[in-house]
């Protein structure tokens, strides 16, 4: 199995839980932004903005430009790439298993009957 850094797989997938955080990568996936530009979508104040701003600053995804009072965010992309191949992990792990059951349930329809350990289905007396 491929090694991950735990500490930053949860950094990430803490950043991504939430839906404000989502939005304002996909924002940010067109071109930087200033924070009020980031926070005009949402009902909230500039600090709570920010605060979501740093979450994604500590998950590596928002790289935070300071000029004077203007604060600029940038997306930087490259940590969802960990995050990708961690679910590539377990997607061959789940395809695996499932190409195994339409293999098992493609042979029950080719013999006719259901797969071993499978209950045959019952018909049900009408009155």
């Amino acid at each position: 199995m491929v090694e991950f850094d735990s500490r930053s797989l949860d950094a990430l997938f803490h950043a991504l839980s939430d839906p404000t955080r989502r939005a304002m990568l996909q924002t940010l996936s067109n071109g930087s932004h200033k924070v009020g530009e980031l926070a005009a979508p949402f009902d909230m104040s500039l600090a709570a903005a920010s605060k979501h701003i740093k979450v994604l600053e500590q998950a590596g995804l928002v790289r935070r430009e300071v000029r004077g009072r203007t604060h600029t965010c940038h997306l930087e992309a490259l940590p969802m790439h960990a995050g990708l191949e961690w679910i590539r992990h377990y997607e061959a792990f789940w395809r695996g298993r499932l190409d195994a059951l339409e293999a098992l349930l493609r042979a029950g329809d080719a013999t006719g009957t259901p797969p071993t350990g499978t209950p045959a289905p019952t018909r049900k007396e009408t009155p």
